[in-house]
């Protein structure tokens, strides 16, 4: 077990990749699922810093229920120009949950903060979720599409074994100008409909599997600028250390897959995810 920082004590740390010559950014992590800590932290700090070292400078902290939720925000709050936040209950939280309305009146408010800059991770998820609350689910996302577009930031999906049921909603309730597919996991048909529609995709991890060549494919056939990378840590460890514990500063490996996979100059790349990013939240 590593020392770097106090983490998941059930999973060794992933070793630090060869840092990146051109920064990127990691469009979605859950710092507070790394080290068990407040958000002003040293040892929030130390995660902040290590990903700086190879090359990922900022981050967004995302949200799954209003608690946490309000965490990611006083953790945008204690390190400006580096985290900003996203906020959200995900939905497998909302067919659970005591009071769903002020849960979701919670986030409404902190939607409004201005270093809040996306409504997320909400959508569907009929994986882990039952047919009994999938309607739950099904209230609570349309609840935060129209949160996204009354306070104008950018929507964040998650999307689990429902990606008929997710692109119907957006269409149905009218989708936010900018909406973005957090750890994409549909293959190359659906990725064509969502970038017909104006979304972006983010690549997690999964992408460097060996046993997702859709999600390469997705990868491959995505225009440019509708791009951006995340690492979803502590989750989804990218290859060669899948299976390890994810910080954002694993992104190297992932970006230097996906500029393979299209073919393109490592340093370009990471160019323009920064520039896609920033379309999406704003600068930090």
């Amino acid at each position: 077990m590593s020392d770097r920082f106090t983490l998941d004590k059930e999973r060794e740390v992933a070793p630090l990749p060869q840092p990146l010559t051109s920064p990127c950014i990691d469009n979605h992590a859950h710092l507070e699922l790394i080290s068990e800590s407040e958000p002003d932290s040293a040892e929030i700090k130390a995660i902040l810093d290590e990903a700086q070292s190879v090359g990922i400078d900022r981050v967004i902290q995302v949200g799954y229920s209003a608690v946490q939720s309000a965490w990611g925000v006083r953790c945008a709050e204690a390190f400006p120009g580096r985290v900003l936040a996203a906020v959200a209950l995900h939905p497998n939280d909302a067919p659970v949950t005591k009071d769903l309305e002020g849960d979701l009146a919670t986030i409404a408010e902190l939607a409004k903060h201005p270093l809040v800059r996306a409504i997320g991770e909400t959508g569907l998820d009929f994986f882990r979720t039952a047919p009994e609350g999938q309607e739950k689910q099904v209230y609570s996302f349309k609840r935060h599409i129209q949160i996204s577009k009354d306070v104008k930031k950018a929507l964040m999906i998650h999307d689990r074994d429902a990606h008929r049921a997710v692109l119907d909603t957006l269409v149905e309730v009218g989708a936010p100008e900018k909406v973005v597919f957090h750890c994409y996991s549909g293959d190359a048909q659906m990725a064509r409909e969502c970038v017909g529609n104006g979304y972006y995709l983010s690549f997690a991890g999964t992408v460097t599997f060996k046993n997702a060549p859709h999600l390469r494919e997705a990868l491959a056939l995505a225009p440019l600028n509708r791009i951006l990378v995340e690492t979803d840590s502590p989750f989804l460890t990218p290859m060669p250390n899948r299976g390890l514990l994810n910080t954002p500063a694993q992104i190297p490996n992932t970006l230097r897959l996906m500029a393979q996979v299209r073919e393109m100059d490592l340093d370009e790349l990471c160019e323009a995810i920064v520039l896609n990013t920033t379309a999406v939240y704003g600068e930090f």
